[in-house]
């Protein structure tokens, strides 16, 4: 072969080997996955649960009073502010009394002069029936004529209509005066009975008029949780029944209540019944906290693992499953507390699945897990 032939033959071979060395490489192998020995697993179970209702309510006094002036006046003294412990009778505010005392004055005026004219037709009356007493005895003996004794018959009557009338002139009298005492006692609003003052609505100067509230007292002594309860679960419940409350406010630890009352009549809208229940002495508890009461409904099957399962990704909640390989993978689940330390999971997990028992700060996604043993 020439040389000029072999030029060719390799000028036409080159793309050709050209492409056969660009041909597909063999891809590199995966690493392994880390593994990680002695982590405790837990198997997912269904586990019998309690089935409680919770009834969302607010906290009020169990007595509470609004404070309003019976009477129209200018406040001219405020003596108790939000926070202040008062007895039963203490004064709250004052009232301008210049009005009400002088009526209080002109009815007593007026009982007097009644009194007195009542006195006088007293004594008029007691004349006139001495008087007809003695001409009786003289128409009898005959020395006094029919018509003489009737007309001393007619004044004495007289007479005894004047007495009534006065002596109802001075009732209406006294009448009038009781009326003014308790007008001007009026103008000092009191409290009802021992509490704390936890509203102030008016200051001195206001123009306080009946029915404008100015004062809310409470008795701190005792308290409730005012709930609601659908119409088909009121059945559930019953007066004297024991319900925990919780009180976000206080914490987890749920409180003793008693269900002290049952309002008998549905609320047209929402068809809920209000449920009264009665709370334990506490120092902490105070009217509008919100609350709920626990309410039992009997068993039923939950998926449950201890909080320490459960890792907080932001705000959601999620757990390391180990799949059938070894691998653990996070997911994301719902869960609730159950109390003592448990979360019930609402979704995300299925019985039999297993999950790391307490990951902690650990990073366990992708890793092969070996079980404690």
């Amino acid at each position: 072969m020439t040389d000029a032939k072999k030029v060719l033959l390799l000028s036409l071979a080159g793309p050709f080997l050209w492409l056969a060395g660009c041909g597909p490489a063999e891809k590199p192998r995966a690493a392994a996955p880390e593994t990680l020995r002695g982590v405790a697993l837990i198997a997912v179970q269904a586990v019998p649960v309690s089935d409680v209702l919770e009834a969302v309510g607010t906290v009020q006094a169990a007595q509470s009073s609004t404070i309003s002036s019976q009477i129209s006046g200018t406040i001219t003294q405020i003596r108790a502010q939000e926070g202040t412990r008062v007895k039963k009778g203490q004064v709250l505010a004052v009232l301008d009394d210049a009005q009400p005392r002088a009526s209080l004055a002109s009815a007593q005026a007026a009982l007097a002069a009644a009194e007195q004219q009542a006195k006088l037709a007293e004594v008029d009356d007691q004349l006139a029936a001495a008087t007809l007493r003695r001409y009786q005895t003289l128409y009898e003996k005959k020395s006094l004529s029919a018509q003489e004794f009737d007309e001393f018959k007619a004044r004495r009557e007289a007479a005894a209509a004047r007495r009534e009338q006065a002596q109802a002139g001075a009732a209406q009298a006294r009448a009038m005066l009781r009326e003014a005492q308790i007008t001007l006692e009026h103008t000092a609003l009191r409290a009802p009975f021992d509490g704390v003052v936890t509203a102030k609505r008016a200051d001195a100067g206001t123009l306080a008029v009946p029915g404008m509230p100015l004062f809310v007292v409470e008795d701190t002594r005792s308290f409730r949780l005012e709930a609601t309860v659908g119409e088909t679960e009121i059945h559930l419940v019953r007066a004297g029944q024991k319900v925990p409350v919780v009180l976000d406010a206080l914490g987890a630890a749920p409180l003793g209540g008693t269900v002290s009352e049952i309002v008998p009549a549905a609320d047209p809208a929402s068809r809920t019944f209000q449920v009264k229940v009665t709370l334990p002495a506490e120092a902490r508890l105070h009217s509008g906290l919100f609350g709920r009461a626990l309410i039992e409904r009997g068993k039923r099957s939950a998926l449950v693992l201890p909080a320490e399962a459960l890792v907080e990704r932001g705000q959601l909640q999620a757990v390391y499953v180990i799949g059938a390989d070894g691998i653990a993978a996070l997911r994301y689940v719902t869960a609730v507390a159950a109390g003592a330390g448990q979360k019930e999971v609402l979704s995300g997990l299925a019985e039999g699945e297993r999950v790391a028992a307490n990951p902690g700060q650990q990073e366990l996604a992708g890793k092969r897990i070996e079980a404690a043993r």
